[in-house]
């Protein structure tokens, strides 16, 4: 079957949720919060608290404040919030960040933290396609992205969450040149990304495969999954 190409994911999620009915939005590993900026220009109803573990990204949230955005530097495993305040919990790319011994309290605070029948919307990149061959050149992500999904299926399967939805889609990159690709991609302040000269060269050379007079552009492969929170401990 094919897969949908989704060019906005605000578009997928909005399909999924409610989003006129569930005004209390938290966000977990925000990183710019570009999702929920145009979630919030759209969605007049809504207020978002965007959680970002990283000092530096964090820092440069605090100089673009946006109205109903509260920026809080926080990681997912110890979220500074009272119980069942968030209608919606948002993790886009940013599950598998977690570390992997902090996944299982990670997802008890996101539902801890939701009203009873909050939804957490948990969108991650599926470990495949042709991006995926260039970036495990220096950051192999296939052990941290099956550990997220089994925390999922863990949390599930506990009978604390209820699973909605699954959905699964490519989604368009594309990058002018080499040089935008390592400033996305390797130049990124949560993790620090040291290539010595022969990686960064073999990771060029596979990227300049894809170059074409137009740039590069692939099709990332992702997953979206829905579950909403059943019942109280």
């Amino acid at each position: 079957m094919t897969k949908p190409l989704i060019t906005d994911e605000l578009e997928l999620l909005h399909s999924l949720v409610n989003l006129d009915r569930n005004p209390r939005i938290i966000e977990l590993g925000c990183g710019a919060a570009q999702l929920s900026r145009a979630l919030l220009a759209r969605f007049a109803a809504c207020e978002v608290s965007a959680l970002e573990v990283d000092q530096r990204q964090h820092a440069k949230n605090l100089l673009e404040p946006a109205s109903r955005l509260n920026f809080v530097q926080a990681g997912a495993q110890a979220i500074p919030f009272a119980d069942g305040q968030f209608d919606l919990a948002l993790m886009l790319k940013s599950l598998h960040h977690i570390p992997l011994d902090l996944l299982d309290q990670a997802l008890g605070e996101v539902w801890r933290v939701l009203r009873p029948g909050g939804l957490l919307y948990v969108s991650e990149p599926v470990f495949a396609g042709a991006q995926n061959e260039i970036m495990r050149l220096f950051h192999d992500e296939e052990r941290v992205r099956a550990a997220a999904l089994r925390a999922l299926e863990k949390a599930v399967t506990s009978g604390a969450w209820e699973q909605m939805s699954e959905v699964f889609f490519d989604m368009p990159v594309r990058y002018r040149d080499f040089a935008e690709f390592k400033q996305r991609l390797i130049a990124i302040t949560y993790l620090d990304h040291q290539l010595d000269a022969t990686t960064l060269a073999a990771v060029g050379e596979r990227f300049e495969q894809h170059m074409t007079p137009n740039g590069a552009y692939f099709e990332r492969p992702m997953r979206v999954n829905l579950l909403r929170k059943l019942r109280d401990n």
